[in-house]
């Protein structure tokens, strides 16, 4: 049996799970994988001890720990998400009026830019909005690339056009934009050769360009959402934020600062939902070391 088809049948098998109990499972992973010694957890410490220095060591461990035991949470459930039904999709979020606040920032006469960090369950943000809104969305392909087609029929099982992040890629999502259509990119990821640095938490960090870009370009109104996992289960709860201003600057540093503050007003409602094993602060600016060496 080939990695991709067990993949596939532990997916299914956890499609059958409530979701408390993928959560309480995940929560037991989690808490055992935070004590583990390795890279991930190496990295979760440093980004912990840059991006909240006002935290004491009990309070940092605290949050640490309860960041692995989310990522347990977000890899059982994983499954439920990407094999449910329209009507469990829908019964997974609390508040569908949030698909309303999202249309009432949307001009009659543009596209609509959505940023999702990586935050809370990311790939239901675009399951959920793709029942009443279709996403374009970009993607950077995976590093094991025979799991790439698996990823992007998860994403586009309801509808969503998802295109991978290349040049061919980026002129399809400027083309939808201009169209009036919905896009949505994931504004946290580290951009590979160019971006500005700018402040994450205080801490400078090579952000995207693509984001601002687009949104000078084509006018599109930018807004930031995530889905916030309840506890015990409960379900989920989509935020949808206006974007801060100068995100369209053309001053990259400007754009750029605009771009982490939205990520980071993210981020400080639901902390230990972030994804604090990436490695978001490398590289360095010019002349300082890598925290993570």
């Amino acid at each position: 049996m080939s990695r991709i088809a067990i993949i596939r049948a532990l997916l299914r098998f956890n499609s059958w799970l409530p979701l408390p109990v993928a959560h309480g499972i995940g929560v037991v992973i989690g808490s055992v994988v935070a004590l583990l010694p390795g890279r991930p957890q190496k990295v979760a410490r440093i980004n912990l001890e840059l991006c909240f220095p006002e935290l004491g060591p009990d309070e940092r461990r605290r949050l640490y720990r309860a960041s692995f035991c989310e990522l347990g949470k977000q890899l059982m459930e994983t499954g439920i998400i990407w094999h449910a039904s329209d009507a469990r999709i829908r019964r997974l979020v609390v508040n569908p009026e949030a698909l309303d606040t999202m249309a009432a920032h949307w001009p009659e006469d543009r596209g609509l830019l959505l940023a999702g960090p990586h935050l809370g369950n990311w790939e239901l943000v675009n399951l959920f909005i793709n029942r009443r809104f279709q996403v374009h969305g970009l993607y950077r392909p995976p590093r094991a690339r025979d799991l790439e087609p698996l990823l992007v029929e998860a994403r586009q099982r309801t509808g969503s056009r998802t295109v991978p992040a290349t040049a061919s890629g980026i002129r399809k999502l400027y083309r939808a934009l201009r169209q009036g259509e919905l896009v949505g990119i994931l504004p946290d990821q580290t951009p590979r050769d160019s971006g500005a640095f700018a402040p994450f938490f205080g801490v400078p960090a090579r952000t995207m360009g693509l984001l601002s870009q687009m949104a000078r370009k084509t006018g599109a109104p930018v807004l930031f959402s995530f889905m916030e996992r309840l506890p015990w289960g409960q379900g989920f709860r989509l935020h949808v934020i206006p974007a801060p201003a100068g995100i369209d600057s053309d001053d990259p540093v400007t754009a750029a600062t605009a771009v982490n503050a939205g990520v980071e007003a993210c981020v400080r409602r639901a902390p230990a939902q972030y994804q604090w094993t990436y490695r978001r602060f490398r590289p360095a600016p010019e002349g300082q070391r890598s925290p993570y060496r």
